[in-house]
Formats: C-alpha cells, structure tokens, sequence
C-alpha cells in the first residue's frame, strides 16, 4: 500500500490552518489557555490527548467509510 502523497499533504496543509485559527482569533485566549495545560498534571493531559486522538479518529472513520 502506497501513501496518497498528495493527501497526506493536504490534510497536513489543513491542520496547520485549523491549529493556527484560534491564535489568530483570539491570542490572548490562547495564552490563558495554554497556561492552564501546562498547570495540568501528566495523566489529564494524557486522557486529553487520548480523546482528541480518538475524536480524530472517528471524524475520518465517518469521512472515509
């Protein structure tokens, strides 16, 4: 199975915008944020990265199935 080379840079192109949507909207918002993460202990940050991994995960399983 090759990669679709073209895709993968494409939804590469598209996480940066989305990643880069709120900084731009809202810095301030971000910064507080931000800070309040890193006050966060390892396993809450943890659980957090699961779920956004697995919402990821679920949005392409309906996108693509």
């Amino acid at each position: 199975m090759s990669i679709a080379w073209p895709d993968f840079a494409a939804a590469l192109g598209l996480m940066f915008v989305i990643e880069g949507i709120l900084p731009f909207l809202s810095p301030d918002g971000v910064r507080r944020t931000l800070a309040r993460a890193a006050a966060m202990d390892n396993s809450m940050l943890r659980i957090a990265g699961a779920v956004s991994m697995l919402a990821g995960v679920a949005v392409l399983w309906l996108a693509r199935g």
